[in-house]
């Protein structure tokens, strides 16, 4: 996808204040909460196994409610890696200790054939 420069500029300024973890990193280590924070129809079409839902446009609001624990570690993706950058980065603002984005995201995931859960109801 062609992102807007401001956009990628954004992302590129806060990339280096967080964590990015590769896929293959993530399957290495169980201890991470995978959450997918693509909008609603991008999770409808295909999520990736154990994932949680919490779109980038509400996990500021919510993401205390669902995990209060402030040293869970939480791995987030999004369809590329830009949106999950941003939100990780929200999330260390508000004090969040072990959060990642997801190298790739869903793109890089599929693109390696690794399987895929496609629900029919919205979560």
């Amino acid at each position: 996808m062609q992102h807007n420069s401001e956009f990628f500029a954004l992302v590129q300024s806060i990339q280096p204040k967080i964590t990015e973890i590769s896929i293959e990193a993530y399957q290495a280590d169980d201890s991470w909460t995978l959450i997918d924070v693509r909008e609603d129809h991008e999770w409808l079409a295909g999520h990736l196994p154990q994932a949680e839902h919490l779109g980038k446009g509400i996990i500021e609001r919510d993401i205390e409610t669902r995990f209060p624990d402030k040293s869970r570690p939480l791995l987030l993706y999004c369809g590329g890696g830009h949106r999950s950058a941003l939100a990780a980065y929200q999330l260390q603002l508000m004090g969040y200790l072990h959060v990642a984005s997801l190298c790739g995201g869903f793109s890089a995931w599929t693109t390696r054939q690794l399987p895929v859960i496609q629900d029919q109801a919205k979560p």
